[in-house]
């Protein structure tokens, strides 16, 4: 017997129930509710009943997430991870290359859990390094839009910007929402180095919960020059990434690069790229 049963919504008149068989840890933030528990697909962070990452399947989405975005760009030395409180993304850059990862969240409570709680991304011993600013990873208890203001103030600048938060809802009360919207992006796109990218978790391309996916991919091609499009096969999410300027042939770009570029082939490789890239129709339409 499940020891809770945590209901997920899905779309309109649609839920998703998960059965817990182990709290690990329940609280109450700053900002949200967290709870990682065990459930059919491992150990499994929630925030406000939203399934943020399963053991089974957190890296095919952070594959997804960071690889089209590593790729995309012309060069992977400074990374800027907004959100993503695992710390797998920050991991995933490292590797890629970067030298440099500044990983802003604003939920310090969130981010010391999972490192404590899951097994995948910081340890306690990474978290507290980043706290320091000690090694490659950098990490920020800070809002977002504010760290954005500060940086371009300082004159820093990117060569890869992931914005990873959870899903856009309806919630007026939802802080993460602005962060998603034209200003923010133009936000992000004004720290990019040349030849730089901006990254994205866009939504879910099914049909009957799209709605968000087809605004983030309206806000991409109004903002950027090149607008990329990875819908993960093994996943329900897609993701989104921009540059500045335009390339004739985006997905070859990025096809060509993987394996090449520091980055392995571990959940999502060449043949992946190229079949995973069309933007649904309903997207295609817009």
């Amino acid at each position: 017997m499940a020891q809770r049963v945590i209901v997920e919504p899905m779309g309109a008149g649609l839920t998703r129930n998960w059965d817990v068989e182990e709290v690990l840890f329940e609280g109450r933030t700053a900002f949200q509710n967290v709870l990682i528990g065990r459930t059919a697909q491992g150990i499994s962070l929630f925030c406000d009943d939203e399934r943020q990452s399963t053991e089974l399947s957190q890296l095919v989405y952070h594959e997804a997430l960071m690889i089209p975005s590593l790729l995309l760009a012309d060069r992977v030395e400074r990374v800027l991870i907004i959100g993503s409180s695992e710390g797998v993304a920050s991991e995933l850059a490292v590797a890629a290359g970067a030298e440099v990862v500044d990983h802003v969240d604003i939920d310090a409570e969130a981010v010391r859990v999972c490192a404590e709680y899951l097994p995948y991304g910081y340890t306690l011993e990474d978290l507290a390094l980043a706290e320091k600013g000690e090694g490659k990873i950098r990490v920020h208890y800070r809002d977002g839009w504010e760290f954005l203001a500060e940086a371009r103030e300082r004159g820093d600048s990117y060569d890869v910007v992931v914005i990873d938060l959870p899903d856009e809802n309806d919630d007026p009360e939802a802080q993460h929402n602005r962060l998603y919207g034209n200003d923010f992006l133009a936000r992000c796109a004004a720290l990019l180095a040349e030849g730089g990218v901006v990254g994205c978790q866009g939504g879910c391309p099914t049909l009957w919960r799209n709605q968000t996916l087809i605004t983030s991919w309206r806000r991409f091609t109004e903002s950027f020059g090149t607008a990329l499009y990875y819908g993960s096969d093994e996943h329900e999410w897609a993701f989104l990434s921009g540059r500045a300027d335009v390339l004739i042939d985006p997905v070859a770009f990025v096809a060509e690069k993987i394996g090449k570029a520091g980055i392995g082939e571990s959940t999502l490789d060449e043949d992946a790229l190229r079949a995973n890239t069309v933007p649904p129709i309903s997207l295609r339409k817009q």
